[in-house]
């Protein structure tokens, strides 16, 4: 039994490996160190110029509601809403636990703060699992820090790519599901850069 645990304790640490090395974040412009003596940030994302796979948004909403209201009325409707819906409920929930826990400020819908990072999602691959084919979900984002009393001087930005969202043991059918946890992804990644730089 201690043979099987260890053993799927080192799958998961080869796992969480190669995630990692897939993921790409770097700081592009700018700093972080205003963030140095900061408690709280407030966050605010953008969807607003985001491609899904190789299609705009629009494109790729319309194509997917068509395909499953002509499977089951209603269902495409269905789908679309929550496609829009899952980004306060799941997507940045879990996105703003993360990026809390690992750079130790206070992440949200913080009007007050002194600084505000816009999180611009710019590329989501939704990824699919149909039980003998999987592909993760991958997001493209853009953080910018920006003073909330000035929001068009950028003080610092940050690009994370392919940033891979799959729950263990491959049991993430929902595409909801492999979304978040791209997300969750995202806020660790930055949540660690910001408290590394931000010095």
């Amino acid at each position: 039994m201690k043979k099987l645990i260890t053993g799927a304790l080192a799958l998961l640490a080869v796992s969480f490996t190669l995630t990692s090395q897939a993921q790409k974040v770097r700081l592009a412009e700018g700093e972080l160190a205003a963030l140095a003596n900061e408690k709280e940030v407030n966050l605010e994302f953008d969807y607003s110029n985001m491609k899904v796979g190789k299609m705009t948004e629009s494109d790729y909403v319309k194509k997917k509601t068509d395909e499953y209201n002509k499977k089951e009325s209603g269902k495409g409707d269905n789908w679309a809403k929550a496609w829009v819906d899952d980004r306060e409920t799941r997507f940045e929930p879990k996105f703003i636990q993360n990026f809390t826990q690992f750079s130790g400020i206070t992440a949200g819908s913080l009007a007050g703060a002194k600084y505000t990072l816009k999180i611009v999602t710019t590329f989501t691959e939704p990824g699919f699992n149909i039980a003998i084919h999987r592909k993760n979900a991958e997001v493209n984002m853009e953080a910018l820090l920006v003073e909330t009393a000035n929001k068009d001087k950028v003080l610092g930005k940050v690009t994370i790519d392919k940033s891979p969202g799959g729950a263990w043991f491959d049991n993430d059918f929902d595409t909801g599901e492999r979304i978040s946890e791209a997300y969750a992804n995202a806020g660790r990644t930055l949540g660690s850069l910001v408290r590394s730089k931000a010095k």
